[in-house]
């Protein structure tokens, strides 16, 4: 596959104020994106989107019709527009209200208003997701693998599925929850385990502290793929043996380097 610089990059642009709207435009402008179409509610955006498919789709939080998560959810009902990559700008800072999106599919959460650091980064970030490095490992061949994702969101799941694929790990199995996960553990080994924290039935940090302390995969790499920000919560689970935590949304090139650390180290 050809690979894309940001300036080749095509995007629609959901937000409902045409003053936002034109300020989101010039800055794409001025990192030199000029095929970006405009769009003022969910509703036009997925319209537009069954003639015209983005390499990115840029959203405001909170849109006329529906939120964004609301809207990531919309396009991964349809094949069609399942793979289209979200970024979403919002000046949003309440913790609850973010959650929806950080476990949804989206590849960047821009402040509002942003600096053009974090927009340059957001779109690096869509570069390496549209078209990723494989990851290379001298101790492992990257297609045998065996990678157990555990995350009560679909979305999330199949997200991290489908990068882990981009970068070459094959053989993945997913678990709904910490339990679903033991019971699979119980039958299958696994190279390498990711898992939310906040599940029913058994949380992230119950999870880990079974494997590390009741299972044959004592020594497996665990990666914590989060939106938990309590410090305390988080230092629970650094005792209970996590190797790594990433924050959602992460970067593909961020988890390849921590894989890497993880799996080499």
């Amino acid at each position: 596959m050809e690979s894309l610089a940001v300036q080749d990059l095509s995007i629609v642009l959901v937000e409902p104020s045409n003053t936002q709207r034109k300020i989101i435009i010039n800055e794409l402008m001025a990192e030199g994106i000029h095929n970006i179409e405009g769009a003022g509610s969910a509703r036009e955006a997925y319209t537009r989107l069954k003639t015209f498919q983005p390499d990115l789709l840029i959203t405001s939080m909170y849109l006329p019709d529906a939120t964004a998560a609301e809207l990531v959810e919309l396009l991964q009902r349809d094949p069609a527009t399942a793979d289209i990559p979200v970024m979403v700008v919002s000046s949003e800072q309440n913790y609850d209200n973010l959650e929806a999106v950080r476990q949804s599919k989206v590849l960047a959460l821009l402040p509002k208003p942003f600096t053009r650091n974090d927009l340059h980064r957001a779109l690096l970030a869509t570069i390496d997701y549209i078209n990723p490095d494989e990851l290379s490992l001298d101790l492992y061949d990257v297609e045998s693998l065996r990678v157990l994702i555990v995350d009560d969101s679909r979305m999330a799941r199949k997200h991290l599925a489908r990068v882990m694929n981009q970068i070459g790990i094959q053989d993945i199995t997913e678990a709904i929850d910490g339990l679903d996960a033991r019971n699979i553990i119980e039958n299958q080994a696994f190279d390498l385990i990711l898992t939310d924290y906040n599940m029913p039935n058994m949380d992230g940090q119950e999870l880990i502290r079974y494997i590390r302390n009741e299972t044959e995969l004592s020594h497996v790499p665990i990666l914590m793929v989060t939106s938990e920000e309590n410090e305390t919560r988080l230092s629970s689970v650094k005792q209970a043996g996590v190797s790594a935590l990433c924050d959602k949304p992460f970067e593909v090139t961020q988890v390849k380097g921590l894989l890497a650390s993880l799996l080499e180290g």
